[in-house]
């Protein structure tokens, strides 16, 4: 078996839940699941909250299995994203029902808060952003009928260029 199987195991399945197949949810669900509640653990340190994140990444990604794309990201990381962003959905919805129940001294928090610490909602919008510009790049790449590396390097060069010339005029 090769290292890439599981990868291509996992394509399939999300290929088949874009065509609303509910046995390849099932599937991935009990391919995937494990390891994402980890992730969502890691985020959201509490079981209850992990697990309503990772139901709520398994809807998501029953919506949007259609639109994913494996020549962007591999499935699993693709498939984290989605529950790493309903992990701060559910952190900022935390924040909310606090907010809501108590009266917080916004300077107490920010003392206690480091500041080299991310907003959360900072962070996914950073995530969509960057979702966002690697669709847009791989559009460009399939026009240019190049590969997405090339496509990159050639951007990353031309503002390069573009900054230098910009230094000569400030």
């Amino acid at each position: 078996m090769s290292a890439s199987s599981p990868d291509a195991e996992l394509m399939a399945l999300l290929d088949r839940v874009g065509q609303r197949d509910e046995a390849a949810l099932r599937l991935l669900y009990e391919r995937t699941a494990p390891r994402l509640l980890g992730l969502a653990m890691r985020v959201l340190r509490q079981r209850e909250w992990a697990e309503d994140a990772l139901q709520e990444s398994f809807l998501t990604i029953w919506r949007i299995a259609g639109d994913y794309r494996a020549s962007l990201s591999p499935p699993l990381a693709w498939m984290g994203l989605i529950v790493r962003s309903r992990s701060l959905d559910v952190l900022r919805k935390q924040a909310a029902d606090r907010s809501h129940t108590q009266s917080f001294d916004e300077e107490a928090i920010a003392e206690t808060v480091p500041s080299d610490v991310n907003d959360p909602v900072d962070e996914v919008n950073a995530s969509e952003q960057a979702r966002a510009l690697h669709r847009c790049l791989g559009e460009l790449a399939q026009q240019l009928a190049l590969p997405l590396g090339t496509v990159k390097t050639w951007i990353r060069r031309g503002l390069d260029k573009l900054r230098n010339c910009m230094k000569q005029f400030a």
